[in-house]
């Protein structure tokens, strides 16, 4: 097939472009490069050093033979250049990594919740837009976000993305399906709310084919395919804004950092690793909808852990010690998190979960590029309110000049 790999340049976009070339496909990358900008803007880079895209591209060709091509296309801001690439390239699917994807990134500032908005949801709905408008019959798969569902302590496992429901009419009760409701925790979790809607509304309008992947946290950092040549290695994010919670534990750890545990640490979240990550997007590619059949929604998820045990398991593997800190966002202190995953294991699934070895290789890599750290970017101190942030805690380590006066 010949996929456009939207967002390509990116922690799951590298890796899935990589893995379905390694299968033979014709792979697109398609991206703004805004998460190299981003990190510009905060000061905070890679753990792993990472080259330009366009040498990135080279090595793998080096490596496996195979090509992929990058377009420098700004999706939410040029409609007319992506509409153009589409009609002349067609190609068979469209996967759609291509949104600021960190919670913590977006509630930052009225900027960063406006840039979030306007990138994330201009993005989907353009691209959309010019499927419909060049006549594309391309199956379009999306990465959505368990935090869609909110995290709530209703204690029913949550179904894939569509929930039987009974209304009470006036001539009886009638059952029917609705999107199971969403209760977004951040401005990036609404965008990906609200994308939802902008799938159902193609998919029974136009027909748009689209699977809709509800993914959960992704740890890890490598894949067979990254794993090929220095120059190939996926990214890793250590700071509090961007790095996924399990990966700054094991970061932490490496560097000998308290492993920051926000609140109670009884917040459980649903997990899954980066190679599951890319296996998932080949197996949704195989499970394409028809044309005029309703969005597929799948669980993107493997296991669920609570907080402070992942934290707790870190420490017992490394020595590292647990600092409680106050939680910078607004949730519940605890939740409990059931979730279907029936779809991707009925599709061959065979799901990775928490292995030693695998906690251990993240370890390594953090050790390794250690010197790359900068300290000071590691705690979380983006604050979902005023209220909050004036808690929040900026000195982890407890290293802050101390006035002896």
């Amino acid at each position: 097939m010949k996929i456009a790999v939207l967002g390509g340049d990116g922690f799951c976009g590298w890796p899935t472009s990589l893995h379905l070339s390694n299968l033979g496909h014709e792979i697109h990358i398609i991206d703004n490069l805004s998460r190299r900008w981003i990190d510009t803007e905060l000061g905070v880079q890679s753990l792993t050093p990472m080259d330009s895209i366009q040498e990135r591209c080279r090595i793998w060709k080096e490596t496996s033979g195979e090509q992929i091509h990058f377009h420098l296309i700004d999706l939410a801001k040029e409609y007319y250049r992506l509409r153009d690439w589409l009609a002349e390239n067609r190609p068979d699917a469209v996967i759609h990594f291509a949104e600021q994807r960190a919670a913590p990134y977006s509630m930052i500032s009225d900027r960063h919740k406006i840039y979030t908005v306007d990138n994330n949801i201009n993005a989907t709905h353009n691209l959309l837009v010019a499927m419909v408008e060049t006549g594309l019959d391309a199956h379009l798969v999306h990465l959505g976000t368990m935090g869609v569902y909110g995290y709530s302590t209703v204690g029913a496992p949550i179904p894939e993305g569509y929930l039987d429901v009974s209304i009470d009419t006036p001539g009886g009760s009638k059952g029917m399906e609705i999107l199971y409701p969403t209760r977004p925790g951040s401005v990036y979790h609404m965008t990906k709310s609200l994308d939802q809607i902008l799938f159902q509304f193609y998919a029974q309008n136009d027909g748009v084919r689209v699977t809709d992947l509800h993914q959960g946290i992704v740890w890890g950092t490598n894949t067979d395919q990254t794993k090929r040549h220095p120059q190939l290695v996926n990214r890793f994010d250590y700071d509090g804004d961007y790095g996924t919670v399990l990966n700054r534990f094991l970061a932490q750890a490496a560097i000998d950092y308290p492993l920051t545990v926000h609140g109670t640490g009884g917040q459980t979240r649903a997990f899954i690793h980066i190679q599951d990550t890319v296996r998932c997007i080949e197996l949704a590619l195989k499970d394409a909808p028809a044309k005029g059949e309703r969005v597929k929604i799948f669980n993107q998820m493997t296991e669920t852990h609570r907080v402070r045990d992942l934290a707790e398991l870190v420490a017992k593997m490394t020595g590292a010690r647990i600092a409680y800190l106050p939680n910078p966002r607004k949730e519940a202190p605890e939740n409990e998190l059931i979730v279907k995953n029936d779809s991707f294991l009925g599709l061959g699934l065979d799901p990775i979960t928490l292995q030693e070895g695998l906690l251990e290789e993240v370890v390594e890599i953090a050790k390794k590029f250690a010197h790359r750290v900068d300290r000071k970017r590691v705690p979380c101190v983006s604050a979902w309110t005023r209220d909050l942030a004036s808690r929040v805690e900026r000195d982890p380590e407890g290293k802050r000049l101390k006035s002896v006066s």
